[in-house]
């Protein structure tokens, strides 16, 4: 077993709940934690027995881009669902965290962040 994982994947998005997060749009930070058998690519070197995590991050970003949420938790059940649609023959495991920077309520912190994850 092992992990591929994507880090700090930026991606730029029309969700929120406020009107202005819809027009105005902002990014959104992910990462993506993908558990799977990884042994056979190790001794292969065979792309075909692992998951590409080139692919991963296109099929992510297109379908972000593509859809809008009011929450960032829907954002994060959406990628875990897509994965699973894709992937989810040579899937273990994922975990997604998604961070938004730019929080439209008084107060000092950097982000807020949602974590999710699910067995496939």
């Amino acid at each position: 077993m092992g992990k591929v994982r994507i880090n700090n994947m930026l991606v730029y998005t029309y969700n929120g709940v406020m009107g202005e997060e819809k027009v105005l749009g902002q990014k959104l930070e992910l990462d993506i934690e993908l558990t799977l058998p990884l042994e056979e690519a190790g001794k292969t070197d065979d792309l075909h027995q692992t998951i590409s995590y080139a692919d991963v991050y296109t099929d992510v970003k297109t379908a972000l881009e593509a859809k809008s949420f009011d929450l960032i938790e829907a954002v994060t059940y959406y990628v875990l669902d897509i994965l699973g649609e894709k992937y989810g023959d040579m899937l273990e495991h994922a975990l997604v965290r998604t961070r938004k920077y730019h929080v439209p309520i008084a107060g000092f912190f950097d982000n807020v962040e949602i974590e999710m994850e699910r067995d496939y």
